[in-house]
């Protein structure tokens, strides 16, 4: 995707781990996309670790009582691969929990963190691209952050709109970088474009 030459991240850029927990695993859930999802979003972490940068981690502890990702369940637990990584860094670290779709609607709260910190560029990775990433991006965008989605270290599932049309994970996730893009919310990258 390359991104262009205004990007600078800054030494505060804080990255934000979205919801990778075990229950995204569970048979309940439709096709995916993005197999490399979470290598892509395990580079992102070392990265920002070992940069010392700031890294929040989101916990999505679901309300729902048939939910995979609700509290009590192995499947609200973050990812191995993430769990492995919390406190590893140099730098700032949050673990945050939500029961919405945004992560500034969480505990503790997520724009308070930000603003203490003076940090003002915002790096949103994880589950899923076009409902808790997305939200949360948007939300970011509204509040005045810069915001930068890295889209393949996001995946998504299969959903069928309200006349019961599925469209595929890829098809939502290419709307999704389409929406954050034109309606000026992020600016949308890919992972690699990160990591140089």
């Amino acid at each position: 995707m390359g991104m262009d030459n205004t990007t600078q991240l800054t030494q505060n850029t804080a990255l934000i781990v979205i919801d990778v927990q075990k229950g995204w695993t569970d048979p309940v859930f439709p096709p995916r996309n993005n197999a490399a999802a979470e290598e892509n979003i395990a580079a992102l972490i070392d990265a920002w670790q070992t940069a010392g940068r700031p890294v929040v981690f989101v916990r999505h502890d679901s309300p729902k009582p048939d939910s995979p990702l609700r509290p009590g369940q192995e499947g609200n637990d973050l990812q191995d691969f993430v769990e492995q990584r919390r406190g590893k860094g140099g730098g700032p670290e949050l673990l945050l929990t939500k029961t919405v779709n945004s992560a500034f609607i969480g505990t503790p709260d997520l724009r308070s963190w930000l603003d203490a910190a003076g940090i003002r560029q915002i790096v949103v990775a994880g589950i899923m691209t076009n409902w808790c990433v997305d939200t949360t991006a948007r939300m970011g965008g509204n509040l005045g952050y810069e915001v930068i989605v890295p889209i393949d270290a996001t995946h998504t599932f299969d959903a069928a709109g309200p006349d019961g049309r599925v469209l595929s994970a890829d098809e939502l996730a290419r709307a999704t970088a389409v929406n954050l893009h034109a309606g000026g919310f992020a600016k949308v990258v890919a992972t690699a474009d990160l990591l140089d």
